[in-house]
């Protein structure tokens, strides 16, 4: 089996590897779905005889229907906000079942041999994908595989996918806008856990060089760090941080988690909201209405709507663009006032 190791099943990526073609050729070929050239035919059926390839039972059927199932891949990783992740997850679910499909959630965290795994059992008619990296492991396969797929968040290269996110860039420039609008000219940023910037997560990077970018373009001063999980962990790192910029008098926070740990400890570290600091947070919108906070929401219900849209319509074969970003939008509340009033 071209040293595969024993017991190892064969998938219809191998066979394209071997043969030199796309997967969908060899779905193609398998299928009968579409005219292959036959010099090309010959050449995917020598390499399923030359591998030993054996369709289950499951993918031969899909030549004559479909499974009415999407599979979500959910990976739970350090960092991420379990809640807000479930409201993508409850928009997915309901959003499917419009289309009369059913979802299958996938949680281990298996990159593209997960994917391998999934496109080769036939259990699924598509893929949505989360928790997406700029430099995604998983994005190569993705262009390869037969099987249709939407990413929630996009990578570097979005060549040949489907993609739909919040434009968390814009989101970052946003905050800065609104702030420097109000008078601040040193703000933080306090962001994600240290883990999601190192595994290079999209939505991070993508805020904080926002951030960056507009607090440059506006001549604010602008300090960034991590915050990790947790009250005592939030409460710690805002001091550190206020020790060493004393001055600064406005916060953009991303963290969701953080939110309500920092609207704690201002007043314990001396400082009033707004009038010491206005703080703008990145964060569900029915958090940010409880504790009366600035925010721009994340429309996580509309992400994931979208995602399974443009999923449908990849699975009947039509257009999709490559990277579909909703606009971020800023609502103000009592969190934020002007500088120094």
């Amino acid at each position: 089996m071209s040293g595969r190791a024993a017991g190892e099943q064969v998938t219809i990526a191998d066979v394209a590897r071997h043969a030199g073609v796309a997967a969908s050729t060899v779905s193609y070929v398998l299928s009968g779905k579409r005219t292959i050239s036959a010099g090309t035919r010959d050449r995917v059926l020598a390499s399923v005889r030359a591998l030993g390839y054996h369709p289950n039972a499951g993918a031969r059927a899909l030549a004559s229907r479909k499974a009415n199932v999407i599979a979500l891949v959910l990976p739970l990783r350090t960092g991420m906000q379990v809640p807000v992740v479930m409201q993508f997850a409850t928009a997915v679910v309901t959003t499917a079942r419009g289309y009369d499909h059913d979802v299958l959630l996938v949680t281990s965290d298996e990159g593209p041999a997960g994917l391998r795994r999934i496109a080769g059992s036939a259990l699924v008619d598509g893929v949505l994908l989360m928790d997406v990296e700029l430099e995604d492991s998983r994005v190569p396969l993705l262009r390869d595989l037969a099987l249709p797929s939407v990413l929630i968040g996009h990578p570097t290269d979005p060549t040949g996918l489907a993609c739909v996110d919040l434009d968390f860039h814009r989101a970052g420039e946003v905050c800065v806008e609104h702030l420097a609008d109000a008078g601040h000219r040193r703000i933080a940023l306090l962001g994600a856990p240290a883990a999601v910037y190192a595994r290079g997560t999209g939505f991070a990077h993508r805020t904080r060089a926002g951030v960056v970018a507009a607090a440059a373009r506006l001549g604010v001063e602008a300090a960034t760090l991590p915050v990790e999980e947790g009250p005592a962990a939030v409460r710690r790192d805002l001091a550190e941080l206020l020790e060493r910029h004393p001055d600064v008098s406005a916060l953009v926070v991303q963290n969701e988690s953080a939110v309500g740990p920092v609207l704690a400890s201002l007043p314990l570290l001396g400082r009033r909201v707004p009038q010491d600091v206005s703080v703008v947070a990145i964060c569900p919108d029915q958090f940010a209405e409880q504790s009366g906070l600035t925010c721009v929401p994340v429309p996580a219900e509309e992400v994931g709507r979208q995602a399974v849209t443009l999923l449908m319509r990849r699975l009947r074969e039509e257009p999709v663009p490559q990277v579909t970003l909703l606009q971020p939008r800023l609502t103000v509340r009592d969190s934020t006032a002007p500088a120094g009033r």
